[in-house]
């Protein structure tokens, strides 16, 4: 506004000095441009009025929310202070009355804390009892029935107290029944089949002649993937087939903890496959030593039995080592009777040979198959300690693969040349046998020669 009137009062001047010197046509232009000027002025000074009402009109509006804001305040601060001294006054109120009911309840509260603890630990048992496979529903209660006695603000009523003492008793009881019942049973491809469920105390379930599992977690019985060995599995079958009278039966009093060990010992066949490369070529070796043994025991049955035959015939006979020993006198009638003794040797020296044959294989066998299982047991000790050297020995099953084999191999070495001894000293008995009877018979033949040479 000043700089407006400063402008004003020099226009002013200038049309003063401008009248001295101009026209007065200039008069009327610097008049249009006062009144220009004033105009704006007074449009200007409405302006600034709105704008002062405006802002004083949004001042009274603040003014007003904060005179509520702070009347808000304080009365949220006086039911605060309430709150606080009622808060106060209930916990008193509250800790009397728990020191009442303390008071009131006297023994009861030990009955229900032992209560809480048994409901507590028949849970648990209900849940991994193969009973809840048939009976279920007894864990839901004892869990309903441990937080109901956890509770300080819920009793026990009388009807809960001898339910809980109903299902102890039925436990204990069922645990001395056999029972029977149709239940879905998973198999082994994953189908489910209702099956007859034989029930054996709390102990184990069977149907078909299989031992079953109960997972407490589903609530569902299956199929172990791996059954016992056949003779647990006979036992089953024959409790499951009877109907009265005792049976014999494999009773896992774990509730199948050892069942389930028990099928994860390695068969016979797995135990021959730990033995690794060293324990097949010991039994191939125990195969080869076998058909042997198996061959020389019926031919030298058989020239055993020829032989006999011949004792019996004084005709000298081909098809036998002693008909062919025999043979040789004939064809030297004349020689002396120490000749005669030299081509009798001779003959019997001829037929050892096919009597002592492969016999010498068998007793290498027998020496060599303990020898493989000392190659096979230090080659698992080297695996053995190779697997510590990587590993440590945190973790024993790392080693295991090693020790089996050293066992193992032993094992089929032992085996192996065990019985392969007692068939060498059996086979070589009938051999040495035979060829005594042909030394016999040889000595008599030279008895008979020499008495005639007399």
């Amino acid at each position: 506004m000043k700089l407006l009137k400063k402008f004003s009062q020099a226009a002013i001047l200038a049309t003063t000095f401008g009248l001295s010197g101009a026209a007065m046509a200039d008069e009327l232009k610097l008049d249009a441009l006062l009144k220009t000027l004033e105009q704006g002025q007074v449009a200007q000074t409405a302006e600034n009025k709105a704008r002062e009402a405006e802002f004083v009109a949004k001042r009274n509006e603040q003014d007003a929310a904060l005179r509520k804001l702070t009347s808000d305040r304080n009365a949220q601060l006086s039911r605060s202070e309430r709150l606080e001294t009622s808060f106060e006054e209930n916990e008193i109120k509250l800790q009397n009355l728990s020191d009442t009911l303390s008071k009131r309840m006297g023994t009861l509260k030990e009955l229900f804390g032992v209560l809480q603890q048994v409901s507590g630990d028949a849970s648990n048992k209900f849940q991994t009892s193969v009973v809840s496979a048939e009976i279920t529903g007894r864990s839901a209660f004892m869990d309903e029935m441990a937080a109901k006695m956890g509770s300080s603000s819920k009793l026990a009523s009388i009807e809960d107290i001898e339910k809980v003492w109903f299902e102890l008793q039925r436990e204990m009881t069922e645990q001395g029944k056999v029972s029977r019942y149709n239940a879905e049973v998973i198999v082994a491809g994953g189908e489910k089949v209702n099956k007859e469920v034989l029930r054996v105390g709390a102990f184990n379930l069977i149907a078909d002649g299989k031992y079953l599992t109960f997972n407490p977690v589903t609530n569902t019985i299956s199929e172990l993937t791996r059954q016992p060995v056949a003779r647990y599995q006979t036992s089953a079958a024959d409790l499951q087939a009877a109907n009265s009278g005792v049976v014999d039966f494999a009773l896992d009093p774990t509730g199948g903890s050892i069942l389930g060990l028990l099928v994860q010992a390695p068969n016979t066949e797995e135990q021959v496959h730990q033995g690794g490369s060293v324990g097949y070529v010991i039994l191939a070796t125990g195969v080869i030593a076998l058909l042997i043994a198996l061959e020389r025991f019926i031919s030298l049955m058989l020239m055993s039995a020829k032989i006999r035959r011949q004792l019996k015939d004084t005709t000298p006979r081909e098809d036998n080592p002693l008909g062919r020993v025999m043979k040789v006198k004939e064809q030297y009638p004349d020689v002396a009777y120490d000749t005669l003794e030299l081509k009798l040797s001779e003959a019997i020296l001829r037929e050892m040979p096919k009597i002592t044959r492969n016999l010498t294989l068998i007793k290498i066998i027998s020496v060599v198959a303990p020898l493989l299982g000392l190659l096979g047991t230090v080659t698992g000790m080297i695996n053995t300690f190779q697997a510590i050297t990587l590993f440590g020995t945190g973790d024993p099953k790392l080693m295991a693969g090693g020790i089996s084999q050293a066992l193992v191999t032993t094992v089929l070495g032992l085996v192996v040349a065990i019985p392969t001894v007692f068939l060498y000293t059996l086979l070589n008995t009938r051999s040495r046998n035979l060829l005594l009877i042909l030394q016999e018979q040889s000595a008599g033949i030279i008895a008979e020669r020499s008495e005639k040479g007399a």
